[in-house]
């Protein structure tokens, strides 16, 4: 998921948030300077403080957009006319494929600031709890549904929103290890998990 990079040019709020978001993306919230982002934007510091109260402010700005645009990708999951254990193999598939091969700018905001703002950024920790939340609850009503058609495996003792935090947070440990360990290992060892749950 990514925030768009094609702003209008009148626009220059969002045009600081595309920019924005491709530094963090690529360097981390701490590793990119306001005056960077300035440079790279074209926008006088006025401008910016305009929008902004601060570059943290900026930055919770950045990751309230990111799930927004990430919402948008679940709810068009949801348009189509497939059973809820494809939606799930759609959206895992998606984030698998995404992941793999390294990180970049298009893929890995969400997994490189949650360790690196967590401690430093109440607003933006809070931002990217939210975040997760959203998610959460897409994936507890898709295993729900899932459960009820029976296109799912329906385990004993388990309630749909622990088993989505499971699969989510696995996921997310795995893109965090892969980026470590510069391997694919990882992210295949949770697709492989998450399909035979799935029943596929």
């Amino acid at each position: 998921m990514t925030v768009s990079t094609s702003p209008s040019t009148t626009d220059t709020k969002a045009h600081l948030l595309a920019t924005g978001y491709q530094l963090v993306a690529q360097k981390g919230f701490t590793g990119v300077g306001l005056k960077e982002i300035l440079d790279n934007a074209g926008v006088p510091k006025g401008s910016f403080y305009h929008y902004f109260d601060s570059k943290e402010a900026f930055g919770e700005t950045i990751i309230q957009a990111y799930f927004e645009q990430y919402q948008q990708r679940l709810n068009l999951i949801d348009t189509q006319a497939i059973t809820a254990q494809q939606k799930l193999y759609q959206y895992f598939e998606l984030w698998y494929n995404t992941q793999q091969n390294g990180c970049n700018d298009e893929k890995c905001l969400v997994v490189k600031l949650s360790a690196e703002v967590a401690d430093i950024s109440e607003p933006m920790r809070k931002a990217l709890h939210m975040g997760y939340q959203q998610i959460l609850t897409w994936l507890s009503a898709q295993i729900k549904a899932g459960w009820t058609e029976g296109s799912i495996p329906k385990p004993e003792n388990i309630a749909a929103e622990s088993m989505a935090a499971r699969w989510y947070y696995a996921w997310l440990g795995a893109s965090l290890i892969a980026k470590i360990s510069q391997s694919n290992i990882p992210l295949s060892e949770v697709w492989q998990m998450t399909t035979t749950q799935l029943g596929r």
